[in-house]
């Protein structure tokens, strides 16, 4: 059976990731409001899948609503889609997803032919597309990657591949970013075992990498957080392979917390250290890490666990990222275009943008 973490068909599921992996319950979600709650409660995430769940509930709220004009469908667009990049605002590709929806629909709003439903019909196709389109840029990422690590390596050799949080099939619409490259490895035969850490205070990887390295056969070993670095010295790891929540313009990238020192660590041991990221992952407005806004959780999520209190009454910071500098990516940035150096990032993305413009206006 395949994991999904989404599923869509008219109506919108999502696996609740909060009860792995002793229960696989999956909720409706019936409106935006539905999906904002279930984003920022953390039921579904992963860049990639906060963006896709946002605008499908956006999708299955707007199918059955009836507008007295175009404007006023395109004005309910827009400010929905605006309400949904506030769920969590550290990653990136919900406003993404926003920003390129609300332009399109404007234009789309625009042309004296369109109509209420021709404008409704284009903004649903555009949201089911961003499945697919997620399926295909992760299994596109997963190869470059894989041939990156490999290409470190002797020709013989199988690689051991430590990574971070969770972000495979769970995060995304399928396959996954950096649990993707994990995924190539494993398909071409080369992976001899991935490590994944705890991610604590949600066990991002207890609960979810770990599931799906079991589900999917593919050989692991679960490590607590702060046995990183000695894993990194005593596991013969041929990288490290991490996901973002939001990259930009310089290269620093904003990640689930313990990101940065994963990456301290393995600059010290000389392992490469790579980012996985699709393009809807990047920012380029933004010039420096410095300038990302990392959001901060309840202090519950530290004093309690399911309800029980594990820790005295105590102040406590909680942030859910952390930004790596661009100069400890040493291994690289994977994207679906290929493998970038974060000081080249920014022009070869704005190649290919340019590459795209230009061939959809021939």
């Amino acid at each position: 059976m395949t994991l999904e973490a989404i599923k869509y068909n008219g109506k919108l599921q999502i696996l609740n990731q909060l009860l792995l992996p002793t229960e696989t319950q999956y909720e409706d979600i019936l409106s935006v409001e539905d999906g904002w709650n279930a984003i920022k409660a953390m039921k579904v995430r992963g860049a990639p899948a906060i963006a896709i769940v946002g605008v499908l509930s956006l999708a299955v709220e707007l199918s059955p609503k009836k507008f007295k004009s175009k404007e006023d469908l395109t004005n309910m667009i827009h400010e929905k889609l605006k309400y949904l990049t506030t769920a969590r605002p550290t990653a990136v590709n919900m406003t993404e997803a926003a920003n390129r929806l609300s332009t399109l629909i404007h234009v789309v709003c625009d042309d004296p032919t369109s109509t209420v439903e021709s404008i409704r019909e284009r903004y649903m196709q555009e949201a089911v597309d961003m499945l697919a389109k997620d399926v295909a840029d992760n299994k596109s990422m997963g190869h470059h990657g894989a041939k990156s690590v490999l290409q470190q390596c002797d020709a013989d050799e199988k690689v051991r591949i430590l990574t971070h949080c969770n972000t495979g099939t769970l995060a995304t619409a399928g396959y996954g970013t950096a649990l993707g490259v994990i995924r190539a490895l494993h398909e071409l035969g080369k992976l001899e075992r991935a490590y994944c850490t705890e991610t604590r205070p949600y066990n991002q990887g207890a609960r979810l990498t770990a599931y799906e390295f079991v589900h999917d056969e593919i050989p692991a070993t679960l490590i607590v957080d702060s046995a990183v670095a000695m894993a990194m010295k005593e596991k013969k790891l041929s990288a490290v392979v991490v996901g973002a929540d939001r990259v930009v313009a310089n290269g620093d990238t904003a990640n689930k917390i313990g990101t940065y020192q994963l990456a301290i660590s393995a600059k010290h041991h000389g392992i490469p250290f790579y980012v996985a990221a699709p393009t809807t992952s990047i920012d380029l407005n933004l010039a420096s890490g410095k300038d990302i806004v990392i959001e901060e959780r309840s202090t519950k999520e530290l004093t309690t666990v399911r309800g029980m209190r594990v820790a005295p009454d105590i102040t406590c910071w909680n942030p859910a990222f952390d930004v790596t500098p661009a100069d400890l990516i040493t291994g690289g940035i994977v994207t679906e275009h290929g493998v970038f150096k974060p000081e080249e990032l920014k022009d070869k993305l704005m190649g290919y943008s340019n590459k795209k413009l230009k061939s959809s206006e021939d």
